[in-house]
């Protein structure tokens, strides 16, 4: 029975955001782990690149399959009622990671952010156990038929990242490569890397937040690291800012931006000028 959720019981409600951070290799991502309360982060490592966070006092579990990766997203945001007995992230599922990894209240109480390093590989590992499946083989010849793969990875991964995205109390920080490419009309476009075209398209619709993490010039020409937060950037850098409270440009510093994402302060309005008012004006 769903039940009506009052706006003072709403707003006294934790909320933890969700963020994809974007950059190219070697940009610092894995570093930005350094600037959260590392007492209360986890390091979710899948590319074997702690060595980026050495000396730092955090805690990280290194899952090595697909399976480990629904495990662990299954115990952070509990069971889905909606589901099948039997289906991943089902009650039945929930129940084997309780019994394999402890009870969540207890293993996960200490954190509030979890950093996953990174989407990129994530997608890999999905892709890798996809292939594996018997759907992604061709019924008339038993081999591999490479569009079910993908197919079948692209609903793996989206329920892996809605499950995540529902976890109301808990920030998530997912890292990947930005790659940067060449249109059919030889325009620059910059895209997340990521097995499969329909994770990297649905992305943005499912977390609060895009970043992208760029080098930047200043005003002498120096360059400088900086988050661009804006759909509407000059660069044509993937960016979202579901919060209203980052400007185009923050420090890269993630403790920082989540509590400026949590301020209280009202949100940014959009302005909106008309040009040809702009234009009558002129006259």
């Amino acid at each position: 029975m769903f039940k009506i959720i009052t706006a003072q019981e709403r707003l006294k409600e934790k909320r933890g955001h969700k963020v994809v951070i974007c950059g190219v290799s070697g940009i610092g991502k894995t570093t930005l782990a350094k600037t959260l309360n590392t007492q209360k982060t986890l390091f979710m490592d899948l590319e074997a690149g702690d060595s980026a966070i050495e000396g730092t006092n955090l805690d990280v579990i290194r899952p090595k399959t697909w399976h480990e990766c629904r495990d662990f997203a299954c115990l952070l945001g509990g069971y889905n009622p909606s589901l099948n007995e039997d289906s991943t992230y089902a009650k039945n599922h929930y129940d084997y990671v309780c019994q394999t990894y402890g009870d969540p209240q207890e293993v996960l109480k200490k954190y509030d952010t979890i950093f996953i390093d990174s989407i990129t590989v994530a997608g890999r590992l999905c892709f890798q156990w996809c292939v594996n499946q018997p759907e992604s083989k061709s019924d008339r010849t038993g081999k591999l038929d490479t569009r079910s793969a993908y197919g079948m990875q692209g609903r793996e991964m989206m329920s892996w990242l809605t499950h995540l995205q529902h976890i109301r109390e808990k920030n998530v920080i997912f890292v990947g490569i930005l790659d940067t490419k060449l249109d059919d009309y030889g325009r620059q476009i910059h895209e997340l890397q990521i097995e499969g075209s329909k994770t990297g398209r649905e992305l943005p619709g499912i977390v609060d937040e895009v970043i992208t993490m760029a080098m930047m010039p200043n005003e002498n020409g120096q360059p400088f690291r900086a988050f661009v937060c804006h759909t509407l950037n000059e660069w044509g850098y993937p960016a979202k800012d579901r919060s209203g409270r980052l400007e185009l440009l923050e420090e890269p510093h993630l403790g920082k931006l989540l509590e400026k994402m949590s301020s209280k302060r009202e949100k940014n309005s959009l302005n909106f000028v008309n040009p040809n008012e702009e234009v009558k004006k002129n006259d």
